[in-house]
């Protein structure tokens, strides 16, 4: 019995194999669909890879197709490269004979790597076509990438296949020196306006020697890159005031992956590293985007570092990472990081005039600004906090507390909070009766502080910390602390505003 079941579902199989179309095409007839008629694959620096982007190609008919010919109009040497549904075909330049079945699409994913040198020289557009089948039948996408020119600096590879080094303490990382001699390059420690640069590991200013870069700078990091600044070295960004949007004169420090999907996206490079005994370093105008920490100051000799007119965004752990360091910073903006848009650890000595710290990461871990005087690891140790002093600053975010202050026995914790806006629950047990945050009876360490009460920013998930009449933090600034302009140009008026933007007029959102 059991034996006729099998041969009586063996026999229906059969029959119903026997009826199948599926794989009895017809030719194309040159009525594909395309989920677009232009692929843009956006900005890509020379000779470096795109991100992939796709085109779906619809039979929206009654039959099962066979198309005879996919194919770039450039041929194999074009710098375009598809999978088809995952097929790779000709080098990824040539498909046959690809079957798209009825009311169904497939995927082209696309890619290129190109040089400046294949572009068009008046617009630096490389195009080329994704061609379909031919003659009377024959349909095409267009696709067009910006191909940007850059200077590349890199670690050299010496002739035994092994790559230059840096030794920091008692390791070796992926790096380099920055020459101001170099036979391509030139003066590596002087960056320009002409041309974006991308760098590869980590750009080290040799001692004694000092890096500058001039306004209008664009400095790209490739994944774990980034800068260092060691002992007795200097860098110095001498951005200056930008009249529009796209931030002309600003020194800009980012990724290297220029689509717009990787605009805000964090951890994409390293660091900007001022080490132990680096000296006389200045920031004026700079934006820091992507990083995992924006500015890791250690340690740095009895200099201040100047940091004004500064952005900082989107840093997977920290804005500014300061230990044992002396800052004096104004007009600074610095949000979403993953641990604290702003620590001061470790001690030492710190100013904010005008800053507004904000924090949206998402996280309730996260904070807007640190402060410690000790340090966590296998020989925990503590650090005197000299001063850490906040005028006019808004300290704001997504939770209810965006502000620590974590005091260890051993090592002075001096701070002082001047008309502040600060975002903090003091409902919540571990905070109520704890004595480093008794904002309203404690003169010695706070000073007219707005608690819990709303900025108004213009827009958070833009970066645009803009407030107007209706901010609260709108004239409350104490003039003993003024900075003239505000972090944009604009003049302050008495009182002053508080945080980095002096009220103006917007279109509210």
């Amino acid at each position: 019995m059991r034996t006729l079941i099998v041969v009586f579902f063996i026999g229906i199989l059969i029959s119903l194999s026997s009826c199948r179309t599926d794989f009895e095409t017809v030719a194309s007839t040159g009525d594909l669909e395309f989920s677009k008629d232009t692929v843009y694959l956006d900005t890509v620096f020379t000779n470096i890879g795109s991100s992939t982007y796709n085109l779906k190609v619809y039979n929206k008919s009654n039959k099962d197709i066979t198309i005879p010919s996919i194919k770039l109009g450039n041929g194999l040497s074009s710098k375009y490269r598809m999978t088809i549904d995952g097929m790779q075909g000709n080098q990824g330049k040539d498909f046959n004979n690809v079957t798209l079945l009825a009311k169904d699409s497939l995927y082209i994913f696309i890619e290129t790597t190109a040089n400046i040198a294949d572009a068009n020289p008046t617009d630096f557009l490389y195009t080329d076509q994704i061609q379909f089948d031919s003659g009377a039948n024959f349909q095409k996408v267009e696709l067009v990438t910006l191909i940007q020119d850059a200077v590349f600096l890199y670690p050299k590879r010496f002739n035994d296949g092994t790559t230059e080094t840096l030794v920091i303490g008692e390791e070796s990382v992926y790096g380099f020196l920055l020459d101001e001699n170099d036979s391509i390059n030139g003066n590596e420690l002087q960056f320009t306006n002409q041309k974006p640069y991308v760098i590869y590991g980590y750009a080290a200013v040799p001692s004694e020697k000092t890096v500058t870069f001039e306004p209008g700078s664009r400095v790209h990091f490739h994944a774990d890159s980034g800068l260092i600044v060691g002992n007795t070295a200097s860098i110095i960004v001498n951005g200056t005031l930008s009249s529009t949007d796209k931030l002309e004169n600003e020194v800009i420090f980012e990724g290297d992956r220029l689509e717009p999907e990787f605009s805000d996206v964090s951890g994409q490079w390293g660091t900007i590293w001022l080490t132990d005994g680096s000296t006389n370093n200045h920031f004026n105008h700079l934006t820091i985007k992507n990083a995992t920490i924006g500015l890791l100051i250690q340690n740095n000799d009895n200099t201040t570092v100047q940091i004004k007119n500064t952005q900082i965004y989107n840093c997977s752990s920290y804005g500014i990472l300061a230990q044992t360091a002396k800052i004096n910073g104004e007009n600074m903006v610095i949000n979403n990081a993953g641990e604290a848009s702003l620590a001061c650890a470790y001690g030492g000595d710190y100013k904010f005039t005008h800053c507004t710290f904000n924090n949206n990461w998402n996280s309730s871990s996260q904070v807007a600004v640190l402060v410690n005087n000790f340090y966590l690891g296998a020989n925990p140790e503590v650090k005197a906090l000299t001063a850490a002093t906040f005028n006019n600053c808004i300290i704001h975010g997504s939770y209810s507390n965006e502000m620590i202050l974590n005091k260890k026995t051993g090592a002075a914790f001096e701070y002082q909070f001047n008309n502040c806006l600060i975002k903090f629950d003091m409902t919540l047990d571990q905070y109520f009766n704890n004595p480093e945050y008794q904002f309203n009876t404690d003169p010695n360490h706070y000073k007219n502080i707005i608690l819990n009460k709303d900025p108004k920013f213009l827009n958070v998930t833009q970066n645009l910390f803009n407030i107007d009449d209706s901010s609260a933090a709108f004239a409350k600034g104490d003039p003993n602390h003024l900075i003239p302009l505000d972090i944009i140009g604009n003049t302050r008026t008495l009182p002053p505003d508080l945080g980095a933007y002096q009220n103006i007029s917007f279109p509210k959102k």
